[in-house]
């Protein structure tokens, strides 16, 4: 069975990520000839490229494959992959991210592809959009809809989100979680060399952040309950884990509330260097509001972190409340404020939410674990293809 999977950009981000654990995994698999289709890596984000690129016969790499709308751009990378498409006769196309989804999508059903899969790793539309952006990601999510075979989603908030929307139907939906190496978590430990070589001390109580330094994604929540947070407790430290266009603007807010040495930028790293970062934490804040299920959040609890989130979109499936850490309506600073700081005043309740998040983790995360239900799903679908009158 011949597979091809088609993503934006390789970035270093969770949906890339998943996209090259997938496919790397696929590629072992008994019966299965995998490749994949790329746009440009740029950005500030770092790249994953380099994992996959040295692979003979994987990566095909897709110029006009871009993140922003560019209607001549767009045309071209349609054409291309419908015309590449047609040239390798994949038996199944799976499709990742927003204009990779949709443009591939298209692309596989003109060129006759017979089963396109694709996988929602967080919504391309909804509230955190004006109304016109809205309503054209809706359409269009629609239109690429029509010829989508299933939807593997990473949480089942995505499939409601996009049932309610009038995309899909339910019976072409799976959830299948973003796996990751657990190893690294799970071995996870409070380095107290790496710990000084971040300003921390040995009694500093370390509240951490993984995410890109953007918006939507709450560091300024986080910022606006901080003072309030170091009067009651002053051995707290925020460790923030990533980069991006708001860093210079992040670094002189915490300076001007007078935390500027309570707040650790650590800036990006590669994904192997987060686990030993994770290991510094006592306590993982995930305050996203538009994340189909963060893989902070579970990489966190593999490390037996208990963790603190916005009740938006999946994070509710694995942020189990008063079980693994605790839900908070989104923009609810009181409840934010007093949720971390129940965890950083009880290291027992610490210890109990992240023991019990870190079992979970283990049944739900492999990335074998993944790769089985991706391969079960292909072969589920071409039998049922292949039964149809």
């Amino acid at each position: 069975m011949r597979v091809t999977h088609v993503i934006t950009r390789l970035i270093v981000g969770g949906a890339q990520e998943n996209t090259i654990a997938s496919v790397l995994g696929l590629r072992r698999v008994s019966g299965l000839d995998v490749r994949l289709v790329s746009g440009p890596t740029t950005g500030p984000e770092g790249s994953l490229e380099n994992e996959v690129a040295s692979i003979p016969d994987l990566l095909t790499r897709m110029p006009d494959l871009v993140r922003p709308v560019h209607p001549w751009r767009d045309w071209n990378a349609f054409w291309h992959l419908t015309r590449l498409f047609r040239e390798q006769t994949p038996d199944l196309v799976h499709t990742h991210s927003g204009k990779a989804g949709i443009l591939g999508r298209l692309a596989a059903h003109y060129a006759g592809v017979p089963l396109i899969v694709h996988t929602i790793h967080g919504p391309s539309f909804g509230a955190f959009q004006g109304a016109l952006a809205n309503q054209a990601f809706r359409t269009a999510e629609r239109c690429a809809a029509r010829y989508t075979t299933h939807f593997v989603v990473v949480a089942e908030a995505m499939a409601r989100q996009y049932l309610q929307a009038g995309i899909g139907r339910p019976d072409r939906f799976t959830r299948i979680f973003s796996g990751f190496p657990l190893e690294p978590y799970l071995a996870a430990r409070n380095d107290a060399s790496l710990r000084a070589r971040h300003g921390l001390s040995p009694d500093d109580l370390v509240v951490g952040k993984i995410a890109r330094l953007f918006e939507l994604k709450g560091h300024d929540d986080l910022l606006a309950v901080a003072p309030s947070l170091v009067a009651e407790c002053p051995r707290l430290k925020f460790l923030l884990v990533g980069d991006g266009p708001w860093r210079q603007r992040l670094e002189s807010k915490a300076q001007s509330l007078g935390l500027g040495s309570h707040f650790v930028f650590a800036g990006l790293v590669p994904p192997g260097q987060v686990p030993e970062l994770v290991g510094l934490m006592d306590i993982l804040v995930h305050l996203s509001r538009r994340e189909g299920l963060a893989r902070a959040l579970p990489q966190a609890l593999a490390a037996a972190r208990p963790v603190v989130a916005y009740d938006c979109d999946g994070a509710g499936e694995i942020c189990l409340e008063g079980e693994t850490g605790f839900l908070v309506p989104p923009g609810d600073l009181e409840r934010l404020k007093q949720r971390v700081l129940e965890l950083a005043r009880d290291g027992s309740l610490r210890e109990r939410l992240g023991r019990r998040g870190q079992s979970l983790v283990q049944a739900w995360f492999p990335v074998q674990k993944m790769v089985d239900d991706l391969a079960t799903l292909y072969r589920k679908l071409e039998m049922t293809r292949r039964n149809r009158p």
